[in-house]
């Protein structure tokens, strides 16, 4: 189902929590020190929604890269903290976002009942970050990953969803193009927005559109731990479309 790789939400300063070291392990992507920096700081302060907000991020883009039972459990570890910070600050930005993108990880390996329930949670976290923020070009990137899925998704499984499970959202790939769009209009430089676009693009057969897309996302820097890999997967699609014209 989605995705989500990624993520890179500005550090946002508080006066009560010294999350300087797990940021700086954060940015050179040293997961593990990262985690026991903030984890460290917790013990002094375990409601600060500025650290619970950084924990859920660093467990996703750990979660990202990590296979089997360990990622699974890095994400509901991620799950587990940005609830945390929307209980203590029901308006944090990156509180939603980072639930977000934990409950869309863990949709890819749940039931069809249990998927509904996460993938239309996702998409109401994701609404509530963008309308806290709407310069949030994470939350629009997920949208738009959100949007792609539901575009791979046939009318027979929507309607054993509504039937059975209460149905999922409407939309598909223009909602997901429109979102994916606004991400970059955003943040230019990150890569899983641009990438997104592309296998957008490639699932709406606009081939020509993704490779356009794609050579932009070759350009860009490694942000986090998934764009490593993603940079192979990225060159591995763009080989597949053949030079262009």
């Amino acid at each position: 189902m989605m995705i989500i790789g990624f993520l890179m939400v500005m550090a946002l300063g508080n006066p009560r929590a010294n999350v300087a070291p797990g940021d700086e392990a954060f940015f050179r992507i040293e997961y593990p020190a990262a985690i026991s920096a903030y984890e460290e700081e917790l013990h002094s302060y375990p409601d600060d929604p500025a650290l619970l907000w950084r924990l859920a991020r660093v467990y996703v883009c750990a979660g990202e890269v990590t296979e089997g039972e360990e990622g699974e459990a890095y994400f509901r570890s991620a799950e587990r903290y940005a609830r945390r910070c929307i209980s203590s600050d029901s308006a944090s930005v990156e509180g939603h976002t980072w639930l977000a993108a934990s409950l869309g990880y863990r949709a890819l390996s749940a039931g069809l009942k249990d998927q509904v329930r996460l993938t239309n949670e996702l998409y109401d976290e994701v609404r509530k970050a963008i309308a806290l923020d709407p310069g949030n070009d994470a939350a629009y990137s997920i949208l738009g990953s959100f949007y792609r899925a539901l575009g791979n998704v046939g009318w027979l499984q929507r309607h054993v969803a509504a039937v059975l499970l209460g149905g999922i959202p409407d939309g598909g790939f223009a909602e997901g193009e429109a979102a994916l769009k606004k991400a970059i209009s955003l943040a230019p430089d990150v890569m899983r927005h641009q990438y997104e676009l592309g296998v957008l693009y490639l699932d709406w057969d606009r081939n020509e559109e993704a490779r356009a897309v794609l050579e932009r996302a070759a350009t860009l820097p490694i942000r986090v731990a998934i764009d490593r890999p993603r940079l192979a997967k990225i060159k591995q699609l763009l080989a597949s479309l053949g030079n262009s014209q």
